[in-house]
């Protein structure tokens, strides 16, 4: 039997509630999320509720009872979780590290936490512990799906790295240089949100235009030039730094709990941060059209090359076809000789007219923002 395609509207705030609500009869396709509901009880008493669903939303036990009775869905929160399961919002550095804000040392942040959750979990993981990870990620790539709804698929920019790079050396001021006149240009810059290059270029991105100010971040950062073993002080010195700029530019991360070792970077507007890693890459990849560059990495790098490669290979539209910039010739024809299968790969189609290989990012950049 064919049923009728019911428009959704979401409501993640108490503010959209009422703003919704005030002449609305009938919540059917509404879609509460996370929303303290506790003292707006006459209006559900009020409304029809049928085919709602109400996601995690704080409800006295007899109202959640009520609302089920007259056909509303209601998933209750997950108990004994560090995070939201149901979170409507995309994470800012402070919800991570609110601990660390406070005081505290990097374990006791939110970051920290969750990851040594997730380790924690035995082999197989429990199914209740699944459920909730896959809400999570789903309320995540919800979120991120409204924040890019807004932004130019096409002056979407993806920055990708190694996490290695330590603050300070010139890998890394190549990579904060790169995003800044990319983000200056209009670009939104996403990177994997992690450490090393992709916190460079999440830095850039966040001071576009500010080259003085951006090379003295450089320097107060290098004096903490790696994580490993001073994660309190490697994110406190950012913190520092993103509390006492002004943001000018625009950029996303996109890290994951898969490699919580590597704390998230502080610099991006805004943080998807997921569970599963493969769900993580194909986000991050998919949403780069404006093109994607890969500065000198590792074996994480070289599974973007592919999957973004696999993308380009079997589009059946070539306008979908994105460019895919490598930087630093030797490391891609001689240390890691990844070029010459992806121009193979290319040769005789759309995506080996996307490809390009040089030497230095400013030619990186000088490609996108040119091409527009």
């Amino acid at each position: 039997m064919y049923h009728a395609h019911v428009p959704t509207m979401e409501i993640e705030t108490l503010e959209a509630w009422d703003t919704n609500i005030a002449t609305a009869t009938s919540i059917t396709g509404w879609v509460m999320q996370s929303v303290d509901l506790g003292s707006r009880l006459t209006d559900l008493e009020r409304v029809d509720p049928r085919g709602a669903l109400f996601l995690g939303c704080v409800l006295p036990d007899d109202t959640v009872d009520d609302l089920r009775d007259r056909g509303a869905l209601v998933f209750p929160q997950l108990p004994a979780l560090p995070f939201n399961a149901y979170r409507p919002l995309l994470y800012r550095p402070a919800d991570l590290y609110d601990a660390l804000l406070g005081g505290e040392q990097y374990a006791r942040t939110s970051d920290a936490r969750i990851y040594a959750w997730a380790t924690s979990m035995p082999d197989p993981t429990p199914l209740h512990a699944t459920l909730a990870m896959s809400l999570h990620d789903h309320a995540i790539s919800d979120a991120l799906d409204e924040l890019c709804a807004d932004l130019d698929a096409r002056r979407t920019v993806g920055i990708m790295g190694g996490h290695a790079v330590p603050r300070g050396s010139d890998a890394y001021v190549g990579a904060a240089r790169l995003a800044s006149r990319l983000s200056l240009a209009g670009y939104t810059v996403m990177t994997g949100g992690g450490p090393g290059a992709m916190e460079a270029a999440n830095l850039g991105a966040h001071l576009a235009g500010q080259y003085a100010v951006l090379s003295h971040a450089i320097d107060t950062l290098s004096a903490t030039p790696t994580y490993a073993g001073n994660e309190t002080m490697w994110a406190a010195t950012a913190l520092e730094i993103r509390g006492s700029t002004r943001a000018t530019g625009r950029s996303i991360g996109v890290p994951t709990w898969y490699y919580g070792h590597e704390p998230t970077n502080v610099f991006p507007m805004q943080i998807a941060k997921y569970f599963s890693n493969a769900l993580r890459e194909d986000t991050l990849l998919q949403r780069c059209r404006g093109g994607l560059i890969y500065l000198p990495g590792a074996a994480g790098t070289v599974q973007e090359v592919f999957q973004a490669a696999t993308s380009n290979y079997y589009s059946p539209d070539p306008e979908q076809v994105f460019p895919m910039i490598f930087v630093g010739a030797r490391h891609w024809t001689t240390e890691l000789p990844v070029w010459p299968l992806i121009e193979a790969l290319g040769s005789g189609r759309t995506m080996g007219e996307r490809l390009l290989l040089v030497d230095d990012v400013d030619e990186a950049a000088d490609y996108l923002i040119e091409r527009g």
